[in-house]
């Protein structure tokens, strides 16, 4: 009699055992969300020295602790975010009040680059959500412009570029997107 009861211990133990083991192989775990970014090296000191950003070249995005965006001075939905940051860096009324463009030469070509930045800011109360939103318009309105540039000038999506050409792309069109320590921005 004592014979079974162990046997009945070890069946249990087996079977609790195996129940674990599918439980590890068949669940699947969320995936990881973030953004995709390689930071970019760090510049010479002479760069930094040299290196002075026009007022007219930087559009300041700030979301404030009660995730409200302002865009420049404006406040906005962030549905009209990409559309406001495409017109920004393409600038294409010449506005002067918009940023300067400049002349690249790349393989005897030459392209016309804007100098705008994207500075962004938020305050330490802001939600994560709102924060990731705000990142992925931001980045969706310059991959929006590489898609342009590369359909204007190669005929295809910037995904279906060569290395080469991506690269020329991103001369051309830079994901110059600046951000702040996070700080109190003020509930506007």
């Amino acid at each position: 009699m004592a014979r079974r009861k162990f046997e009945a211990i070890g069946s249990t133990a087996d079977i609790a055992f195996l129940l674990l083991c599918y439980f590890l192989m068949t669940t699947t775990m969320g995936e990881q969300s973030g953004l995709q970014r390689r930071l970019p090296p760090i510049p010479d000191t002479e760069q930094v020295k040299d290196q002075k950003v026009n007022r007219r070249n930087i559009i300041i995005v700030r979301i404030n602790s009660a995730d409200k965006l302002f865009a420049g001075s404006e406040a906005m939905d962030i549905t009209l975010l990409k559309d406001k940051i495409k017109e920004f860096l393409t600038n294409p009324t010449n506005d002067p009040n918009l940023p300067e463009k400049e002349p690249l030469e790349v393989d005897g070509k030459t392209y016309i680059k804007s100098k705008g930045v994207i500075s962004l800011q938020n305050d330490r109360g802001t939600s994560y959500q709102a924060y990731i939103a705000v990142q992925n318009e931001l980045v969706k309105a310059v991959n929006e412009l590489r898609d342009d540039f590369s359909r204007a000038n190669f005929g295809k999506k910037f995904s279906r570029l060569s290395e080469e050409e991506q690269e020329l792309v991103k001369q051309v069109i830079p994901q110059n997107i600046s951000e702040a320590e996070p700080k109190d921005t003020g509930k506007k």
